[in-house]
């Protein structure tokens, strides 16, 4: 419960900074993955007043444009694509969420202080093309002498999801971009 909450919050802080405040989405936290594909394909059935959107990790690089395709073809996700759905419901952060908080190192910077190694981060300006695992690998190098403590998913990701600047995130992520645009059109 506290997990959710504090995916809420970092979504929220950090949607609101993307120029979304006032007309904000409401954030739902599923938990697994599959849980949340199974939660949007409720959302759909159940919650007509809405228009449910779709966003989750892509776990690997997207060769495809339509992330349905993506998701469908990826082992061990398979998901079809709903009936009345369109690319549209669908958002990928590509490869991970942390692809994200790798796009603002100088939020990275503010949040870690002492110790971070800054060095030990990826230097490709192609964020989306840098694998799941070297990016855990760089940030568990990069934060291994800091006084927080060690990246970790739970404990960091989200504190820094609300920190980092979304026109960064843009700039750097195209499916960023696509999702963040996306949300400004639908809302």
């Amino acid at each position: 419960k506290d997990l959710h909450t504090r995916c809420r919050e970092g979504f929220h802080k950090f949607l609101e900074k993307a120029g979304l405040k006032g007309k904000m989405p409401r954030i739902v936290a599923c938990g697994g993955r599959n849980q949340v594909y199974d939660d949007f394909k409720a959302s759909l059935m159940y919650d007509s007043m809405y228009a449910p959107v779709l966003l989750v990790d892509s776990e690997a690089a997207v060769t495809v444009k339509s992330p349905w395709e993506h998701l469908k073809s990826r082992p061990g996700d398979g998901w079809e694509k709903p009936v009345d759905t369109n690319d549209d419901h669908c958002h990928l952060m590509v490869q991970c969420m942390e692809s994200w908080l790798l796009a603002d190192i100088d939020a990275l910077q503010r949040y870690y202080r002492d110790g971070f190694n800054e060095k030990a981060l990826p230097k490709n300006e192609n964020i989306e093309s840098i694998g799941k695992t070297a990016i855990y690998k760089s940030f568990d190098h990069a934060t291994k002498s800091c006084q927080k403590g060690r990246y970790s998913k739970g404990n960091h990701s989200f504190a820094l999801l609300g920190m980092i600047n979304p026109a960064k995130v843009r700039a750097k992520c195209s499916w960023a971009e696509r999702f963040l645009g996306s949300m400004d059109k639908m809302l």
